[in-house]
Order: structure tokens, then C-alpha cells, then sequence
């Protein structure tokens, strides 16, 4: 049992996903909102959670990353038993938030029972959004025994922004922004798709922040290299 508030430092405020897990491409013949099947276990802060730009938890994005699945670390400062709903307050330091944990099966409720107020805790779980709130529903939950863990997970938050922020443009050959997304869009699906890409597509599966692909994708229609659609979908306008 420990007792006090955990005292995370403000620096560790970042978020992404890991560069090793891999994403696939969507299939360009069906809509961008079905295609949004790319599960991706993002190590975060509360801090970064409240500052997402969307309240929709199937389009909530960070860096150009999905945010679906979810893990954070903290201090349980309070719980309340409302069987078969286990609500608990998680505290990272940089902010608190709601996880709910539901028990059905005894193994469940093993889980929940061994969670107590002022234990240090690893939460995983999906982001949920109700009038501006933002929660967890957990589906894993569980006691920290190794300090170091806590330790560990501010420093995958803190590497994953950077790799998503910064890291991510250290392209290989010296690629630009640019031939990145110029070479995307001529991949040969999505230059038989006459539709276009998302740019929603775009941004999730090279990794990049929107603003960073509107700049690109402006600078490749001014050089007459892509055209849009519409508002939101682009083609290449060569093939090779």
C-alpha cells in the first residue's frame, strides 16, 4: 500500500506509438470511416489524453497516430464499487482521469479486488468521450510491483512524441516531406483508385502530424505533381 499523489514532472507530457509496430494500408476502395481498423497500444500521459483536438474516439488522433488503444501509469486516489462497474481515478502526475473497469467473471473480479486506493497501477484500456469528458474503459488493470516501471513508461511517452514530432523526418536517402507523400500517392492501388486518398489516410500511415501534409500536399499541387479531388482526397497526377 502506498499513500500520496504521484509527483510526474510536467516534461513528461508526450505520446505516440512505437516505430516498430507496424500499420497496414487501407483498402483505397472503401470509405476512410471503415478503415479505421489499425490498432495501435500508445503509451501516454493524462496530459496529452485532455489535450486531444477530437472528442470522437474513432477519429481522436496525436503526431499523425491513432489514439485507440491505450496504456497509462499512475496512483489509484480513489475507486468506487458499483458491480458489475469498478470505477478508479487515475493520477500521473500530469493530470487524473476515469477508468472503468467492468467485472462479469471471477477471474474479473479477481483483478478489480486486487486494486486498492494509493497502489501504483498500469491501466489498459479504449478511449471513451461523454459531454467533453474523457475516460478509459479498461479492459486490463493492474498492480506495479517494479518502481522502474513507472520510470520506463514516462521515457516510451517521451520517445514516441519525438520519433512522431521530429525522429520521424530523418527520412532515409535524405527524403523529403514531400517525395514521401509524392511516392505514397503513386503507389500502384491508389493510383488505379480514381476517388483519391484520404488525407486522413495519408497522415495515419506515413506518420505525419496534418499540418506537416497539407504543406507537402500544397507544394505538390503547385508544382502540378498532385491534384485534389475534393476538399479531402488527393491523386497523384504522374505515374512515375
Amino acid at each position: 500500500m502506498y499513500s500520496g499523489e504521484f509527483d510526474g514532472a510536467a516534461a513528461f507530457s508526450g505520446g505516440g506509438f512505437m516505430p516498430s509496430q507496424a500499420t497496414t494500408v487501407p483498402d483505397p476502395s472503401s470509405s476512410f470511416s471503415k478503415n479505421r481498423n489499425v490498432r495501435t497500444l500508445l503509451p501516454m500521459t493524462v496530459k496529452q489524453l485532455s489535450e486531444l483536438s477530437s472528442n470522437d474516439e474513432s477519429s481522436a488522433s496525436i503526431d499523425g497516430a491513432d489514439v485507440n488503444t491505450i496504456t497509462v501509469v499512475g496512483i489509484v486516489c480513489d475507486m468506487q464499487d458499483k458491480e458489475p462497474q469498478f470505477i478508479f481515478l487515475i493520477d500521473d502526475g500530469t493530470g487524473r482521469i476515469e477508468c472503468s473497469r467492468w467485472a462479469h467473471e471471477q477471474m474479473e473480479f479477481n483483478e478489480v479486488n486486487q486494486i486498492s486506493k494509493g497502489m501504483y497501477v498500469r491501466v489498459y484500456g479504449h478511449l471513451k468521450a461523454f459531454q467533453d469528458k474523457r475516460s478509459l474503459n479498461a479492459y486490463s488493470l493492474r498492480p506495479i510491483i517494479d518502481f522502474n516501471e513507472i520510470t520506463s513508461h514516462f521515457v516510451e511517452c517521451i520517445y514516441v512524441q519525438l520519433y512522431n514530432t521530429r525522429l520521424r523526418y530523418s527520412f532515409d536517402e535524405g527524403k523529403s516531406i514531400d517525395q514521401m507523400v509524392l511516392n505514397f500517392l503513386r503507389r500502384p492501388e491508389f493510383l488505379a483508385n480514381n476517388n483519391g486518398v484520404h488525407r486522413n489516410v495519408i497522415s495515419q500511415q506515413l506518420n505525419l502530424p496534418m499540418d506537416k501534409l497539407m504543406e507537402a500536399l500544397e507544394s505538390l499541387n503547385e508544382n502540378s505533381l498532385v491534384y485534389s479531388i475534393d476538399e479531402f482526397h488527393y491523386k497523384s497526377a504522374v505515374n512515375a
